[in-house]
């Protein structure tokens, strides 16, 4: 999706009145980077993207596989997921996903983009992401106390506004490989092609 970076308001979607007690991550776990891959690999693939956006979602079906089997598990590349969400549904499934332990992060993100089209045209997509949540061992509890934690809401929406400022990032997916921008859901090609490039400038 392409358009101005506009981050709705949490209220509209949210249907309870007081903050709960509940065992989220802290803010410094929630925000941590959340990294497929080796912490010592050559290279290193920045993505972002938005849970509500069909190209990140085609891109974590039928391209990401391909990556994480040729470079991200053979040591050669890591990808660094960022969180760049497009409206109030997209912010919400952020948060929760970065709430959830940090063994689980991947796992309801891949849930969250294979279930985007049930959840995010929901009626009541807080209900939807609830449910998405309890894969991730999160309860509505949980997810209640983590849609008010306001410090996290601000964390994820100055991290985004510092990659459109820093890097021009404008649209979702974005990928930045080591200084090289791929802007949508590109071919695997795309992907080999720049991480081969990279690869052979740090053997030399």
């Amino acid at each position: 999706m392409t358009r101005k970076i506009v981050f709705y308001t949490l209220l509209a979607f949210l249907a309870w009145a007081g903050p709960a007690a509940a065992a989220i991550a802290s803010l410094q776990d929630a925000l941590a980077e959340r990294v497929l891959g080796r912490s010592d690999a050559p290279v290193t693939i920045v993505e972002y993207a938005s849970l509500g956006c069909s190209h990140c979602a085609s891109f974590h079906k039928d391209t990401l596989p391909r990556i994480k089997a040729e470079y991200l598990d053979t040591g050669r590349a890591r990808l660094v997921f960022t969180d760049f969400p497009f409206g109030g549904p997209a912010l919400a499934a952020s948060m929760v996903a970065r709430c959830a332990p940090k063994e689980s992060f991947f796992g309801l993100i891949e849930l969250f983009f294979r279930e985007q089209e049930h959840w995010l045209r929901a009626r009541e997509p807080i209900k939807e992401i609830e449910r998405i949540a309890r894969f991730g061992g999160m309860t509505e509890q949980d997810v209640q106390a983590c849609l008010e934690f306001q410090p996290l809401l601000a964390g994820v929406r100055e991290r985004a506004e510092a990659a459109s400022r820093q890097h021009g990032i404008n649209s979702t997916p974005t990928f930045l490989i080591e200084g090289t921008l791929i802007v949508g859901a590109q071919p695997y090609e795309a992907f080999r092609d720049a991480i081969e490039a990279t690869l052979k400038k740090k053997a030399k």
